[in-house]
């Protein structure tokens, strides 16, 4: 494809490692250290360029296959949770369906009304395909309520959506927040908070495919995650040659 033109390394070993750092908790050091291993001499210095300019490529270009179905996406489950940036602590708003599915997320420096709007926005906008929402469950955060209740008297959430402040509802997001640091984790803080909204794409897009969103489209493949990410890369001219293959 034409986004990987000049690159030094193939296609493959750029998405092999921008895919690993993505989805599981390893730090550039790491990920240096595992590739040279496999007879892939790179610095982690280039690594991280590659997940700065793939990353956010990687969100894109895997979301058609990660959409969530309105049967399943009828319930939503929103908070936020903390990250390191920058020295300072930053907000990571996050939604997701009752069953699990992501749904979509926002970095932001403030937990206020005006943040927690902005997020609902985009994930309302964001989710057009599975339909609005029966019910969004929140915790008790009066930023969220205001929130909600501002959108629907601008038209942006639909009347009918009902708004819940149940707590433990929420438990299930609170276990995928708790899944997604420890990928985090041994990758330290970020420097600031482009690269981290860089980054934090692709790796909420890895860990949604890892969740299951998409397995239909590589189903009985044992990493049906990379089978996607390899496929939505592909030029128009590997898709023909693979499809004769199977002929």
């Amino acid at each position: 494809m034409g986004i990987f033109s000049g690159r030094h390394f193939p296609r493959d070993i750029i998405l092999w490692a921008v895919r690993w750092y993505c989805r599981y908790g390893v730090s550039y050091r790491d990920l240096e250290e595992m590739m040279t291993e496999r007879g892939v001499p790179v610095d982690h210095t280039t690594i991280y360029r590659w997940v700065q300019k793939y990353a956010p490529e990687l969100d894109k270009h895997t979301r058609w296959y990660r959409q969530v179905p309105d049967w399943q996406a009828r319930s939503w489950r929103v908070d936020e949770t903390y990250i390191r940036v920058g020295g300072t602590w930053c907000y990571l708003y996050r939604a997701i369906t009752a069953g699990g599915q992501t749904l979509d997320f926002y970095l932001s420096p403030k937990r206020n009304v005006a943040a927690a709007k902005r997020f609902l926005a985009k994930t309302l906008r964001s989710n057009t395909t599975a339909g609005s929402p029966r019910v969004i469950n929140t915790d008790k955060a009066p930023a969220l309520a205001k929130a909600i209740s501002e959108l629907k008297a601008e038209g942006i959430c639909p009347q009918t959506v009902e708004h819940r402040q149940v707590k433990y509802l929420n438990n299930v997001l609170e276990g995928d927040h708790g899944r997604l640091k420890r990928i985090l984790g041994p990758k330290g803080a970020f420097k600031n908070r482009i690269s981290a909204y860089r980054t934090l794409k692709g790796m909420e897009a890895m860990h949604s495919l890892r969740k299951g969103q998409g397995t239909m489209f590589a189903y009985g493949h044992p990493n049906p995650d990379a089978v996607i990410v390899n496929r939505v890369f592909e030029t128009a001219r590997e898709r023909q040659h693979a499809a004769a293959i199977r002929k």
